[in-house]
């Protein structure tokens, strides 16, 4: 059984900080490459960071230099590290393989609430 189990998420003001962290369960996801995504209101998820198994990772433009997303294998948790943070931010944050495991059927975790008040 594999599930993903996201915290960490606040009320924080303009420029704050956050940490995310996200529990998978499920051996499974030792192997994949694991991605943040967040969905704001009336828009799309997208996927905003990811990290390989082997510790690459990759940003989408507008959280270049502002996010860090790391990987704690003895604990089977990935992070997402959020500074600098902007309204825009706003969102619902999420964390799953990259692409999704399960494609549309995906099961996702209840995510966690960013809200970045200016």
């Amino acid at each position: 059984q594999v599930q993903l189990v996201e915290s960490g998420g606040g009320l924080v003001q303009v420029g704050g900080s956050l940490r995310l962290s996200c529990a998978a369960f499920g051996s499974v996801f030792r192997l994949m490459t694991m991605g943040w995504y967040r969905q704001a209101p009336g828009k799309m998820r997208e996927l905003v960071a990811s990290i390989t198994n082997f510790g690459s990772t990759n940003y989408v433009d507008f959280v270049k230099g502002r996010f860090t997303i790391s990987r704690d294998y003895a604990k089977d948790t990935v992070y997402l590290q959020m500074n600098s943070l902007k309204p825009e931010d706003t969102a619902v944050y999420y964390c799953h393989t990259v692409p999704p495991l399960g494609g549309t059927d995906a099961n996702w975790g209840q995510g966690t609430q960013v809200t970045v008040s200016s």
